[in-house]
């Protein structure tokens, strides 16, 4: 009878630390890191792919000034990443998306490079698949450390 109630308390225990701690990860999530924005309508898109900013071998950026009407003061980046049907099969597309976002990512962490005020949408390309993220990271913060410089 005993063990049960011991089990009983530490299982307790567990389950309020626990809860500590998502509550801990939620505040720092909220307040320190800047939340990714995808595009939703036709015509936002639409009016960002007016402004093509920079070209090269692994992608396309386009942006612009920012539109969207911002709801709260929570920090948050538009941007969107793209591919082209004619790039592999959805596998492949997917996993280039899921790159160029694990490097916008990492570059809004390590540092601010990536302009907060404006909306962008790049378009990946098949070149990306085969590279690695930190090359991938150095060529993508030099294309956004020039871009700022216009």
């Amino acid at each position: 009878m005993a063990s049960e109630t011991e089990c009983l308390l530490k299982l307790g225990d567990n389950f309020w630390r626990e809860e500590e701690l998502k509550v801990e990860k939620d505040f720092l999530h909220k307040y320190t890191m800047t939340r990714l924005e995808s595009l939703k309508k036709s015509s936002h898109f639409g009016t960002v792919l007016k402004n093509r900013v920079l070209n090269n071998d692994f992608y396309t950026i386009y942006r612009k000034k920012n539109f969207i009407k911002k709801a709260s003061n929570q920090k948050k980046l538009y941007i969107s990443f793209v591919m082209k049907k004619k790039v592999g099969n959805a596998v492949k597309r997917n996993r280039i998306k899921r790159k160029l976002k694990g490097v916008v990512q990492k570059m809004l962490r390590v540092n601010n490079s990536i302009n907060l005020n404006y909306t962008y949408v790049i378009f990946g390309k098949e070149k990306i698949y085969s590279e690695h993220s930190n090359s991938l990271f150095k060529n993508m913060e030099k294309s956004f450390n020039k871009i700022n410089k216009e």
